[in-house]
């Protein structure tokens, strides 16, 4: 949010006022100036996971009785009499100042130009030895770069930004999307921070266009480094909107007004909103044999109720309604708890209970904890969510949401018959020898960390001579290394992340998510050597391998069944099909069995 911003009053514009007008500006602006007429407003930055104030937005104010009140009239006067830099060093004081007298906790932002950044005359060490006299560490100072008119000298900017960040400042860049040039500063510039124009942040609940580019800026985010804000938040469907795309913090009207003596903690309201049991896709790992199936499949509509709504009336639209096992509650399009049927009947039957609850809210009978999902959360992720919640969830079943709204509910037995499908499906696909995902899941899930542009490593696994071991010691003995395999790679893989999979006989394939791959495949591998020991007869031990006929009758002596794993690091853009990550990982294998022994090859190619 620019200087600029709160509602100000329309901007003056020369043509409304003749010479003797603009000359009582000018003089107006010159005594501002000269006895420091300026006051502080402080806004506070929220951190969405927890409601905890990351810091205070500095915006300004003229004097009350003038007509540079108004900080957009304020800085129109100075541009138009060339005090643009004067006027902005000196908010930065006043800021500065009260945001220290107040001992205001967390960082402050503060409203900076280009054009004001770029004074090479001004710029050097000022700040710095300013906030040092009133006892502030840079590192809670943010630049926040807004921008009046556009940038071309990016290489200065750059420079001085760069000087800024040296002295142990950080940077935002305000009003992104709204800007002359903002996606070309964050490029050039890679701020700490960036903020979001509010224009993307209201009504974001009811526009789908809105919702998806608050997403792309949060996806560059992410791979950027850079932590996204976002501005103008106005009501509770935009603040579920924008927590639920995932975005770091928050800031506007419906968390807390712009106020001289700010708050230093979040209103009990907005607290519950960022605390509420609300699941979303995207936010939880990846798990086997994930189906891209969402549950708004199974979305159902349902009559809605106020919580306003008194329990009498509740209880008569029960008794009219034998079939409704369930009500969902909703305040303005946004869910808030769910009544089921049951337990509210089973309450009023109770002595009492109805002279003392009939007249009062319906919250007294509401779960108000519902489980809450977005309606594109996979089926995979909802069984998940269901098993670790309490039971009475199932039992009552999931409210869905789109862009923070609520839109249906999914029952208990439509979520289990779904789940109990899903499960079936997954067992067609599955290797019937060791239960792992079979081809088609596994290609299935390759599309899909591809699709979302997540970073993994394929890692292919064969054995080495395994055939020989077959005809010497039984197809059965070789069903043994096989499942013995398939045990050490579920071991020393994170199954909430990693993904395992059987592509048949004696392959497989890991899709590592872990950061950490690299040691878990030598952990692999070391498992696999001291296991195989146990398949051989003491003699074949002790020698180090087995004699075996090869396909022309002669006698061969073949080591010990060894295993290779191949390893190729999919980020980058550089794959765009399973088809593609298939051959790759194929012939990083082929490399690894190459090498004596257990094996690992990684390819680094692209590296």
């Amino acid at each position: 949010m620019s200087a600029a911003a709160g509602h100000a009053s329309p901007a003056l514009h020369a043509s409304q006022f003749d010479q003797a007008d603009l000359s009582a500006l000018r003089f107006q602006l010159q005594n501002i100036i000269s006895n420091r007429l300026l006051t502080a407003r402080f806004q506070p930055i929220i951190e969405m996971s927890d409601g905890s104030i990351l810091g205070y937005e500095g915006l300004i104010r003229g004097p009350s009785d003038s007509a540079l009140h108004a900080p957009i009239n304020l800085f129109k006067a100075a541009a138009e009499n060339n005090l643009t830099v004067q006027v902005e060093h000196l908010c930065r004081r006043v800021v500065l100042e009260q945001f220290a007298a107040q001992k205001l906790p967390g960082k402050i932002f503060l409203n900076v130009s280009p054009e004001c950044l770029m004074q090479r005359d001004a710029r050097y060490g000022e700040t710095l030895d300013f906030i040092h006299q009133i006892g502030i560490n840079p590192d809670r100072v943010i630049i926040e770069l807004t921008e009046y008119q556009p940038t071309h000298d990016y290489a200065l900017l750059l420079d001085a930004v760069l000087h800024y960040r040296n002295m142990g400042f950080e940077i935002a860049i305000d009003d992104l999307g709204e800007g002359f040039s903002s996606l070309r500063l964050w490029s050039e510039l890679k701020p700490e921070y960036v903020k979001i124009d509010m224009h993307f942040i209201q009504g974001i609940d009811n526009d789908a266009v809105k919702a998806q580019f608050v997403r792309s800026i949060q996806s560059i985010a992410e791979k950027s480094g850079t932590r996204v804000i976002a501005e103008g938040i106005e009501t509770q469907a935009e603040l579920l909107t924008v927590r639920e795309i995932g975005v770091a913090c928050g800031q506007g009207y419906h968390i807390a007004r712009p106020h001289p003596s700010p708050t230093r903690s979040i209103s009990a309201e907005v607290a519950k909103t960022l605390s509420a049991h609300t699941y979303h896709s995207g936010k939880r790992p990846h798990q086997q044999m994930e189906t891209s199936s969402a549950v708004g499949k199974i979305l159902r509509t349902s009559p809605t109720i106020p919580s306003s709504m008194l329990n009498n009336q509740v209880d008569a639209i029960f008794l009219e309604n034998p079939k409704l096992q369930m009500l969902p509650v909703v305040d303005d399009g946004v869910p808030v708890g769910i009544i089921n049927r049951y337990h509210m009947i089973d309450s009023f039957a109770r002595p009492y209970q109805r002279e003392l609850y009939g007249k009062k809210s319906c919250r007294v009978f509401m779960d108000a904890n519902p489980i809450i999902v977005d309606k594109h959360t996979s089926m995979q992720e909802v069984s998940h969510i269901i098993v670790q919640a309490n039971p009475d969830h199932l039992i009552n079943g999931i409210m869905l949401t789109e862009n923070g709204k609520y839109i249906g509910i999914c029952t208990g037995p439509d979520l289990m018959r779904e789940i109990t499908q899903m499960q079936i499906n997954a067992a067609r696909y599955a290797n019937p020898l060791t239960q792992l995902p079979g081809n088609v899941p596994i290609n299935e899930h390759i599309e899909q960390l591809l699709e979302k542009q997540e970073k993994f490593c394929a890692c292919y696994c064969d054995l080495d001579h395994f055939k020989p071991f077959n005809d010497v010691y039984g197809y059965r003995r070789g069903d043994d290394i096989i499942q013995m395999t398939s045990e050490v790679l579920k071991k020393h893989c994170d199954l909430k992340q990693d993904f395992i999979g059987h592509i048949g006989g004696d392959d497989f394939i890991i899709l590592f998510r872990s950061a950490d791959w690299e040691a878990r495949c030598r952990a692999i591998l070391d498992s696999f050597a001291l296991e195989i020991q146990d398949f051989y007869s003491n003699e074949d031990r002790e020698r180090g391998g087995y004699l075996s006929e090869d396909r022309q009758g002669k006698k061969v002596f073949y080591p010990l069944v060894s295993l290779s794993l191949g390893v190729v690091k999919a980020q980058d853009r550089q794959f765009y099909s399973h088809h593609q990550i298939s051959l790759a990982a194929s012939d990083a294998k082929k490399q690894a069995k190459k090498i004596h022994g257990n094996s690992l090859f990684v390819d680094r190619r692209a590296e």
